[in-house]
């Protein structure tokens, strides 16, 4: 199972970070000096992916511009000797081969990566959602191949979440195979605590076949009256091999002001440039009391 494309979903509208992502696609917010989204392609390319789709609609064009060359700004560096600023630049513009869709009406997650069809044709592919930053030694888009090819199955990215938080995930029925790696039984979107099958959700990674696409075809609106990836996952374990990999990877959930600050703050600690400048100053904050 040779994995080659990915999928991006970046369609979203961004409510929970308003008011900047009114105008700012939320894909765009810096995280110290990249765009979120640059992490995840550059995850996509570590696990081996070679051609990308992102998923936008008609406000997201920031996106298109972003990973594109900029002839006019490449100029003014060069004339000015700046060559690590424009390594940088073009950096973002040839990281991968992208391509872009736009999801012309926002029905949900499913809609979304249906849209994909045409672009993965028959080819497994990966699905990373623009929310979920994961920081691993080997990219969780890597661990979920790995686990596809030796199990000749789709796969998700799963952890354990609390009690508490599970009605904002999709909870997984699953038994176990291996350390690390469960069979997948079953699977609901954002249940009740009496609803819920574990405390394994499935967290912003998979890997799935171009069956995915009959099925969502078929799949009527569900939570939230959107076409819900989660339920087109539900049918496609019934009927085909799913592993969930509890993945090994920090996750920032920087889809909410408190997840994007906690993000931004430990990778400009780990930054150069600005790493230890930051530490004195938080030290210092605490030690006046801010």
């Amino acid at each position: 199972m040779k994995v080659r494309k990915a999928v991006i979903p970046a369609a979203g509208l961004g409510t929970r970070m308003l008011p900047a992502t009114k105008t700012v696609p939320k894909e765009m917010l810096p995280l110290v000096d990249k765009p979120a989204i640059q992490y995840i392609i550059e995850e996509a390319v570590a696990s081996g992916i070679e051609d990308i789709l992102i998923i936008t609609n008609r406000a997201k064009s920031a996106i298109d511009d972003y990973f594109d060359y900029s002839p006019e700004l490449e100029d003014v560096l060069t004339r000015a000797g700046k060559a690590s600023e424009h390594e940088l630049v073009r950096y973002s513009a040839d990281i991968a081969n992208i391509f872009y869709v736009r999801q012309k009406e926002t029905k949900g997650l499913g809609h979304a990566v249906w849209r994909a069809k045409r672009f993965v044709g028959n080819e497994p592919f990966a699905v990373l959602l623009g929310d979920d930053i994961m920081v691993a030694e080997t990219p969780v888009t890597k661990q979920l191949i790995d686990a596809a090819e030796k199990y000749h199955s789709a796969a998700v990215g799963a952890q354990r979440v609390s009690y508490e938080a599970i009605s904002n995930y999709s909870s997984l029925k699953i038994k176990a195979l291996e350390e690390r790696i469960y069979s997948v039984l079953d699977v609901i979107e954002k249940p009740s605590p009496e609803e819920m099958f574990s405390d394994f959700a499935i967290l912003g990674r998979y890997i799935l076949t171009s069956e995915i696409f009959t099925i969502l075809e078929k799949t009527p609106p569900g939570y939230g009256n959107e076409i819900q990836l989660t339920d087109g996952l539900r049918a496609m374990c019934k009927s085909a091999p799913m592993v969930a990999v509890d993945f090994d990877a920090h996750r920032y959930d920087i889809g909410n002001l408190s997840g994007f600050l906690e993000a931004t703050i430990d990778f400009a600690l780990k930054d150069k440039s600005v790493g230890p400048w930051l530490k004195e100053f938080i030290e210092e904050k605490v030690r006046t009391g801010f």
